[in-house]
């Protein structure tokens, strides 16, 4: 038997927008538009669901890799943006570890809170610091299945050194998850526990 060649990619939409400079994302308020505009772009485009992330270099603000959620269109059910993006910066610098030695601070913007997938994630990314739009109840208001996450998670990535930053420009972002929803978008894995 042979199995197909997986490859995950950005939609041409993506690779093709213009990326801000570093100068125009010196606010978290900043970064967190930036990434709620893709995750609108995204739903509109229909190449995806309403989600996006971007991993930034806490210290120079420059983006690294930009991420949309991509379930729906690449038939895979971990492409969430946040995975996305964090796959992309790893494969930019060459290796699996954003906080090894000699690297920057790296910050994982998001859309929305992570689902207990993508929460997993966040430790082992290597990411120094995790800023949240929308919240996980948020998306579940549309019927999105979240997973099960200690109610401690921010705490706990606290205590691994992450610095968790939540609800920044949060109705902006819960915005483009409830116009998805009215679009007709589709509510994928909301099965929770049937």
């Amino acid at each position: 038997m042979t199995y197909p060649t997986f490859t995950l990619s950005l939609p041409a939409w993506l690779t093709e927008a213009a990326m801000p400079s570093e100068h125009s994302l010196a606010t978290i308020e900043a970064r967190m538009t930036f990434v709620i505009e893709l995750a609108r772009r995204n739903s509109e485009a229909g190449t995806g669901g309403p989600f996006a992330a971007a991993v930034f270099d806490l210290t120079t603000h420059r983006l690294l890799a930009p991420g949309v959620n991509r379930v729906t269109t690449a038939c895979c059910s971990s492409a969430h943006a946040e995975i996305v993006a964090l796959s992309i910066a790893q494969q930019r610098i060459g290796h699996y570890d954003l906080g090894g030695p000699g690297r920057p601070p790296y910050e994982l913007v998001t859309s929305t809170e992570p689902c207990a997938m993508c929460l997993g994630a966040v430790p082992w990314s290597g990411v120094r610091a995790l800023v949240c739009g929308a919240r996980g109840d948020d998306a579940a208001a549309i019927g999105m299945d979240e997973g099960a996450k200690p109610a401690d998670w921010v705490a706990q990535l606290e205590q691994r050194g992450i610095r968790v930053t939540r609800d920044i420009c949060r109705t902006a972002a819960a915005s483009v998850l409830t116009q998805y929803q009215r679009s007709g978008g589709e509510i994928y894995n909301a099965r929770q526990a049937n």
